[in-house]
């Protein structure tokens, strides 16, 4: 079940899955689909293998004020990265570095299960939403490759708050200030 939804979803995203089709994939009952992984929200973190369940970390995020989202996403982010999943997501990273499939899986995970909900709150028309998303998801892939792949000091050892606030005014500027967006 879990290789027919790493490949469903890498092919078609989380929007266009489906438990039947994935079930259908699996050669399974769509109810043994949910059966062992209840919804297609769990299905889909089971299959990416991902670190943590954005459900339990967006709330504070989506919670904050406008004008310091920003720092709010950069801290999520390092709170996942600095807590128990960081191997799960080394390997998540390091997998999609080698691997178009595992990063069309990483990619789905972050537009779809957070950034695409974070920047839905900011009042933005659709392909500007995608545009910011892709920004945001840019400083964020950058920051997980310096701090913790590659350990590009000072960055590597710096204390989360110092990177918050080195990193949140750009990752603010790219959800919410004026920015030359990239044409789809």
């Amino acid at each position: 079940m879990l290789a027919a939804a790493r490949a469903t979803f890498a092919d078609r995203g989380f929007d266009g899955a489906t438990i039947r089709g994935i079930a259908t994939a699996a050669g399974v009952d769509p109810a043994l689909v949910h059966h062992y992984f209840g919804s297609k929200d769990q299905l889909f973190l089971a299959a990416v293998e991902a670190p943590a369940d954005p459900d339990e970390l967006l709330p504070e995020v989506l919670a904050a004020d406008r004008d310091v989202l920003g720092a709010a996403v950069v801290r999520m982010a390092l709170r996942v990265w600095d807590g128990p999943a960081k191997p799960a997501g080394l390997a998540l990273i390091r997998s999609a570095v080698g691997s178009e499939w595992t990063a069309k899986l990483l990619r789905e995970f972050l537009v779809s299960k957070v950034l695409r909900r974070v920047v839905s709150t900011l009042g933005f028309d659709p392909d500007e939403r995608a545009a910011r998303a892709s920004l945001v998801a840019s400083q964020l892939i950058g920051m997980v490759m310096a701090r913790y792949v590659l350990r590009l000091e000072p960055l590597a050892s710096a204390a989360p708050e110092s990177v918050v606030a080195a990193i949140g005014p750009t990752v603010q500027r790219y959800l919410t200030g004026d920015v030359v967006l990239p044409a789809p």
